[in-house]
């Protein structure tokens, strides 16, 4: 028995040793940096059609964290729905500011950023969004964007923030919230006349409607986003801008606690305007103003094609499940 004992005492001890280990290592080389992505990529063509979708999809997708509503411009600032367990947070400057923007960035050099992570210094962008399942047209209109006569992409001479992760995520970004690879291959978009294909899309690929309506930032799968704790589901802990606590919605198709008693008109009027069928979305939740028709039922088809997940959250005054 004492030896049983002494093993188990042995193994606590080299357990506690390991961990001391890590979260020192982990304090000490805090997120960590890679080799910057080299894409294949010749100069973007910035085509009027491509101007146009570039502009929607900043909209949509960038804006939120990099637009600065008071000057217009796309000179970033903290990112106040990150709840504090991941420390304090930053979007970065993404004008065409020489110095603090990235006017003297390549297209290669954005692409590689938008797909991995990854800036072209090596350093690791972990909050960004990986756009790996964005089409190849769709990322090129993004970088046209960024490189066009925009107000929002114009330079502004605003530093970005150093980031002040916390030991979490630290941790997180060196075990589980790692950077993705560049795709191996072209990355094309499915089309209009297969709704649900396209609407899948639209959900993992082009909007990342998955990233905060799955349970839990740090349990999401980038390249495989169904396989996502709780894909869809909800549960995510968020901040709305009075730093009040907001659990992300379960938008799989269960009638009770998810919106599977939606119509498509309902789920317009919610991603368009913020209006749900029992009341307003409030933030962090954001407005698709520019969604066409053709995308709201592309979206609805394919939510009616994923598994239902019973999961209440505080939506439409469903109190959350435990």
């Amino acid at each position: 028995m004492k030896t049983v004992l002494r093993m188990i005492g042995l193994l606590l001890g080299l357990a506690v040793v390991a961990n001391v280990g890590f979260v020192a290592f982990v304090a000490a080389r805090g997120i960590p940096s890679y080799a910057p992505p080299k894409p294949a990529l010749a100069q973007v063509l910035a085509t009027p059609e491509r101007l146009a979708q570039g502009e929607k999809l900043v909209l949509a997708a960038c804006a939120d964290c990099h637009l600065n509503r008071e000057t217009g411009a796309l000179s970033g600032h903290q990112l106040r729905d990150v709840t504090p367990d991941f420390g304090a947070v930053y979007a970065s400057n993404i004008t065409q500011d020489n110095v603090h923007g990235i006017g003297t960035w390549t297209d290669a050099e954005l692409v590689g950023l938008l797909r991995t992570g990854i800036g072209r210094d090596g350093r690791y962008r972990v909050i960004t969004p990986k756009f790996v399942h964005m089409s190849d047209e769709d990322v090129a209109s993004v970088v046209a964007f960024l490189h066009a006569d925009n107000a929002m992409a114009q330079p502004g001479p605003t530093a970005s923030h150093p980031q002040e992760p916390s030991l979490l995520l630290k941790a997180l970004s060196n075990t589980v919230m790692k950077p993705v690879l560049l795709p191996t291959g072209p990355v094309g978009a499915p089309t209009l006349t297969d709704a649900v294909a396209f609407g899948r899309y639209l959900l993992v690929g082009r909007y990342q409607c998955f990233e905060c309506h799955s349970k839990d930032f740090k349990t999401n799968n980038a390249l495989a986003p169904e396989k996502s704790d709780g894909y869809l589901g909800g549960g995510n802990k968020l901040l709305n801008a009075q730093g009040h606590e907001v659990v992300s919605r379960n938008i799989t198709g269960d009638p009770g606690t998810g919106i599977g008693d939606w119509s498509e008109a309902q789920l317009g009027q919610a991603l368009r305007f913020g209006r749900g069928p029992n009341g307003p979305l409030g933030a962090p939740m954001p407005k698709y103003s520019q969604l066409t028709d053709a995308e709201v039922h592309a979206l609805y088809a394919y939510l009616q094609t994923v598994p239902k997940i019973k999961n209440a959250t505080p939506e439409d005054g469903v109190l959350a499940s435990k």
